[in-house]
């Protein structure tokens, strides 16, 4: 077991534990591409921006579904029409708060798989969907 990663039966007991665990290993993965984080979590009414990070100039809305395995669904079907809507409305929030409204931006979905042993498995959707 790695020193980082809380033991998998401590993560599939409270489902937002894996959820903060996920997001954690994103931020993580993405500051590895070369990402910088400008937020984690950021709320506004009913949304909720789980990553917003910078990729030279662009804005980048990330938002990461964690799961212990993708055996019966994948977990980017978690980001519904409904879901894609109420993360637009959020990020036009956050871009007008911040006066970022000029910059180019995109919404990539990130997948992190704990699975039954070794490393996570994580996938990274660039341009998952255009607003």
């Amino acid at each position: 077991m790695w020193p980082w990663m809380p033991g998998r039966a401590k993560l599939l007991r409270e489902p937002g534990r894996l959820g903060r665990w996920g997001e954690n290993q994103a931020r993580r993965f993405l500051q590895g591409q070369g990402f910088k984080t400008l937020a984690r979590n950021w709320r506004l009414g009913k949304g909720e921006l789980d990553l917003v990070m910078a990729e030279g100039d662009a804005i980048v809305f990330v938002e990461v579904k964690s799961r212990a395995d993708e055996n019966f669904v994948l977990a980017t079907t978690a980001v519904t029409t409904d879901k894609k809507r109420i993360l637009l409305r959020t990020a036009k929030c956050f871009l007008r708060k911040y006066n970022l409204l000029n910059r180019p931006l995109r919404f990539d979905v990130l997948t992190v798989i704990l699975g039954t042993s070794g490393k996570p498995q994580i996938k990274h959707y660039r341009n998952a969907f255009v607003p």
